[in-house]
């Protein structure tokens, strides 16, 4: 019997809760409310942006047949319109972003050509002629001789990777 009473209860409620969301949702929203939304949205404050969006969710989880035409269209304009994240980029957007790619090359290409000018030269080991003499060096002591430099019929460049001296 508690049982019983207690899903009673909470049908009552459920029933409550859904009867009470009906009669709200049931109200068209006035035209005024929803005339020129394009325009106002973003003017608008949070907190009447956020209540207008809630009336608009309650109204469209009933039947959308019962939704008025401007309704609708603000409905769509307010989940798919351009404002917050997709609004659209304000005039000269793109050149700002392309003469801050030009000035960050540039500026990278600078600093590439200053370390060049400023480092010292190549060690006496990149040359072909030292590499040549270590791969004649990893022959002599048999290095790698399955795969390698000593192994019978390698092509291989061996460690040699810098062109000759100049």
């Amino acid at each position: 019997m508690l049982r019983s009473m207690v899903l009673r209860g909470n049908a009552l409620t459920h029933s409550t809760r859904v009867a009470a969301s009906r009669a709200m949702s049931t109200q068209a929203l006035s035209n005024p409310t929803l005339s020129n939304i394009e325009k106002r949205w973003e003017g608008m404050p949070l907190q009447e942006q956020a209540d207008l969006w809630m009336a608009l969710r309650d109204r469209m989880k009933g039947s959308w047949k019962d939704l008025t035409l401007q309704e609708k269209k603000a409905a769509y304009w307010i989940a798919f319109g351009p404002h917050g994240p997709r609004s659209i980029d304000p005039p000269g957007t793109n050149a700002r972003v392309a003469w801050g790619v030009v000035i960050g090359l540039a500026a990278s290409l600078a600093l590439f050509a200053g370390i060049r000018v400023a480092a010292k030269p190549a060690p006496y080991t990149m040359t072909k002629e030292y590499q040549e003499a270590s791969n004649e060096l990893l022959k002599q002591q048999g290095a790698d001789p399955l795969t390698g430099i000593s192994s019978p019929g390698y092509k291989g460049k061996g460690v040699i990777q810098s062109p000759p001296k100049q």
